[in-house]
């Protein structure tokens, strides 16, 4: 009895780790290289709905307040994308990396996309 249980339990554990794999991302990192301060910059990172079902992002939040993540509201049906369009806008100087965390409805683990680069350190301009 206790055979059959574990088996059951394991093709339904099986089953909830497939039903994760419902979004895939033509990439979750993002390099900006060299940015200025200052100015901001932007990577729209794109997504497929692979799942059987419609999916909605609950959630697409950034780990600071420089970097800002705009996302596809609607529903996206089966098969179609959505977009979710990252900005960061650089206010010190030196290599940055920014994570923000997608929570889709079909998923009980976020996503983890990053943007990451290089803000060029100002010089004095000279007064000749």
């Amino acid at each position: 009895m206790k055979a059959i249980l574990l088996v059951l339990g394991m093709m339904f554990m099986g089953q909830v780790v497939f039903a994760q794999s419902g979004v895939e991302f033509n990439t979750k990192t993002h390099q900006f290289g060299k940015v200025k301060r200052g100015i901001p910059v932007t990577f729209v990172f794109e997504y497929k709905n692979v799942s059987e079902k419609p999916i909605v992002i609950e959630f697409a939040n950034a780990d600071c307040g420089c970097t800002t993540p705009v996302y596809t509201q609607s529903a996206v049906p089966k098969g179609k994308t959505g977009t979710i369009k990252v900005t960061y806008n650089a206010a010190l100087d030196g290599v940055f990396k920014k994570s923000v965390n997608v929570k889709f409805t079909n998923s009980n683990q976020p996503y983890i996309l990053t943007v990451e680069g290089e803000v060029l350190v100002d010089k004095p301009k000279s007064k000749n």
